[in-house]
This record gives C-alpha cells, structure tokens and sequence, in this order.
C-alpha cells in the first residue's frame, strides 16, 4: 500500500438538492447566469415573521434515490435531501456497485441541525395528543446521523462512516475528513458532503431572534448580498450536496472522469466566541495555512477562492481580513466571489455546494460572480467577481467554512494533471 503522502485523491462525482438545481450541471448553469435561489417562503405562512424568505427547493422527489416510498415516510426532509444528493453523485462518477468491494467505499454526510422539521411536528404532537401518540421512528427520523447511515444502507457501503456536525462548517469538514481517510489508506471511495432542512417555522424564527436573517422581504432576490455596504444579514437555505472523493489509482482504473484533485485541509477552532468569529480571522488564516502546507502550495498558487461569505456585516469583513493576512499582495490577484449571494446559506451543507460550485468552475475555467454586490464595502476591496463571471485560469482553488462555536474548515482544489 502506497504511504500517505503518495496517496492522491480525486472528485469523480457530484450531486445535489438545491434552490438552484437538483444536479450539478443544472447549478452550474444558473449560477453562470447569476440566477437567485431566493424568495419568500411557500412551505408555511410567515406573515407574522421578521424574516420572510428562503432558498426552497421546490419540485423535489426524492423517491428515486429510495429503495421503496416506506422508507421516504419513515425519514425527515434532510435525510430526502443527503440521500438524493448521494444517489445523484454515485449516478454521476460511474461507479459501478457491483463491481466494487463494498468494505471500502465510505460515507461521511454531515448535518449541522438535522431533523428539525421532524422535532417541531412530534412536539406539536406530544403537546396536543399526549405521549403515547408520538412516533416510533422521531428519533431515528431526527438525529443529523441518519442521512450517512441510511445511505450507507441503501446502498450497503460497509466502509467509514460518520456524521459531522460543525454547524456551518460540517460539509467541508466531512469532506476534509473523507480526504483523509483516503489519504491514510482506510477507504478507496467516500461519499461525502451535506444536508440542511431548516425552513420551517421553528427554524426561520429561530435564527431571526439572533438578529443573523436578512429582513429585505420585498426583494428577495436582492437580499443575499455579501461584501455589500447595504448587506443586512444572510438568507437561509436548504438542500444538500454530496461529492465522491476517490484514490487516484482506484479512478484510473476504472477510467472514471475526474473534476479536480483536492490536495489540502485545514481545520481549526477561533476560541472566540459562540455564534462571532474572530475579528481579524486568525482562526481562518491558521486553517487555510494548514490547508496550504498540507498541498505544499505557496499562496501565490491560488487562483480562485469560494468565500463563506454569508451577508452579515461581521463575518464579511472578517474574512477578507484573513484573505489579506494569507495572500497578501497576492489577495489582489485572485478571484475571490461569494455564491451564497445565489444559493442563500444552506447551513450545514454549504461547504458541499460551494465544493460542487468549486468542481464546475475548476473544469469551466471560469470564476463563479458574487451577485447583488452593487455598493462593496470599501473594506472589500478585493476582486469579488461582481454581478457577472469571469473567465480566468483557475489551477488552484479554496473552499472556506466557518460555523458557530468557532469552527473553520478550508479544502483545497486543484486542476487534475496525471
């Protein structure tokens, strides 16, 4: 078995659920098209909602992805969306089951909230008709677990498995994770990404009281505008995204088609603050050094960063600062854009989106736009790639995550050479 360092590992497949598309491709192209997820929610009544919008997915199915419609019952909304987005990127890297040993091929698909929907209606229940009418299957429906497990037994994939929960940061660092245990030897396939279902009334009035939510009901499209001077929060999400990450050899073999090769990871804590991150982004930078030295990259090697970006008036600037403090003249150079301006802020799958977005543009040649960035904040003085894309050479790219609690994820990309 080759050693750590000589192990390489590969993207081979995509798939998602998202307000934008329900297959990479689909994304890609109206994200080229500046096209906005956002506008204001159809699944419930907001009325009496400080924030009345979301990025729905909306003509969604997930039954093809499950052996039967029982188990689609018997599960919550995130685990429709992990499963479907896994289904998508198994169809999607050619990889043939039945050919394959299943002691080695893994699932890494992480939440950072889980089965909320379902946590809300058996309350509701347990509330209204008592404890003996709440459902045998709340618990198994609601643990943020169950969208790795169930995959991983619909599909019977015996190798690792786990879920990551590091509330916006889970998607990059399952698949950080899943790089990893490719890397060590421990598997020669993992599914990973993530999944988030979090528009429903509990959610949308939670993440409103801490004052986090834009509050632009009027214009929905325009209400996710990172690194804008009139930015007034981010605009939740939902959906997921999950990738297949595989050992060089094992794809050639095979003659799988290969979107990028991810050469780094970088993982750390701000200990800062619950939901704020570090003001001058030390914890970031620290990660995305990590993510360099382990891709024995120098800065200068970057071509395109996909930012965290949500729309807050903090975190934006936070992670420009990081930007300046790693690259810096560098910083200038690059192309840095924030494709949650389109997507909204899918929380725990996030990371998984904009890794799928970082694929598309690393084979397109073509840096993603920041949209709605009409006023940049003179802080942001970087090139964001407003409104329209830019074709570019992009080698080398980032992918940042940054959750509450502190949490920091970076996973670096880069073009395939073999």
């Amino acid at each position: 078995m080759s050693s750590w360092s000589e192990r390489r590992v590969v993207v081979t497949g995509i798939g998602c659920a998202s307000s934008l598309g329900l297959d990479a491709n689909t994304l890609w192209n109206n994200i080229l098209a500046g096209q906005c997820g956002i506008d204001r929610v159809t699944a419930f009544d907001v009325t009496n909602y400080d924030c009345q919008i979301a990025a729905e997915v909306k003509g969604f199915d997930p039954k093809p992805a499950f052996p039967n419609p029982k188990e689609v019952r018997r599960t919550d909304r995130f685990t429709h969306f992990g499963v479907y987005a896994g289904w998508g990127a198994l169809k999607d890297s050619g990889l043939d089951l039945e050919k394959e040993n299943r002691d080695e091929i893994g699932c890494y698909i992480g939440s950072g909230i889980g089965g909320l929907y379902t946590t809300e209606e058996q309350h509701k229940i347990l509330l209204e008709k008592g404890p003996g009418r709440v459902s045998p299957f709340m618990i198994p429906m609601l643990i943020l677990n169950m969208a790795s497990g169930l995959f991983s037994l619909y599909y019977r994939l015996r190798g690792p498995n786990f879920a990551t929960c590091t509330a916006c940061a889970t998607a990059t660092h399952a698949l950080g994770e899943a790089w990893a245990t490719i890397k060590r030897g421990d598997a020669a396939v993992m599914f990973a990404g993530g999944t988030e279902a979090t528009v429903v009334p509990l959610g949308l009035a939670g993440f409103a009281a801490m004052k986090a939510m834009s509050t632009r009901n009027d214009e929905p499209k325009k209400s996710s505008r990172p690194f804008d001077r009139d930015r007034d929060g981010f605009v939740m999400g939902e959906g997921a995204a999950v990738v297949v990450l595989e050992e060089l050899e094992h794809a050639k073999k095979r003659g799988a088609r290969i979107y990028c090769e991810v050469v780094g990871y970088g993982n750390t804590a701000d200990a800062n603050h619950m939901t704020a991150p570090d003001p001058e982004g030390e914890g970031a930078a620290r990660a995305m050094r990590m993510a360099l030295r382990h891709a024995q990259l120098a800065p200068e090697a970057v071509d395109y960063i996909n930012c965290h970006a949500t729309s807050t008036p903090v975190g934006d600037l936070c992670e420009v600062r990081m930007i300046k403090h790693v690259f810096g003249d560098h910083a200038y150079k690059l192309a840095a854009s924030a494709t949650k301006s389109m997507t909204g802020h899918m929380l725990g799958a996030a990371g998984a989106i904009e890794m799928a977005i970082c694929c598309k543009a690393v084979e397109a040649q073509v840096a993603p736009p920041t949209i709605n960035l009409d006023n940049p904040d003179p802080a942001a003085d970087l090139n964001l790639v407003p409104h329209t894309p830019q074709e570019r050479k992009i080698d080398v790219f980032t992918n940042n995550s940054f959750g509450f609690g502190g949490h920091n994820a970076i996973v670096i990309g880069k073009r395939f050479v073999g």
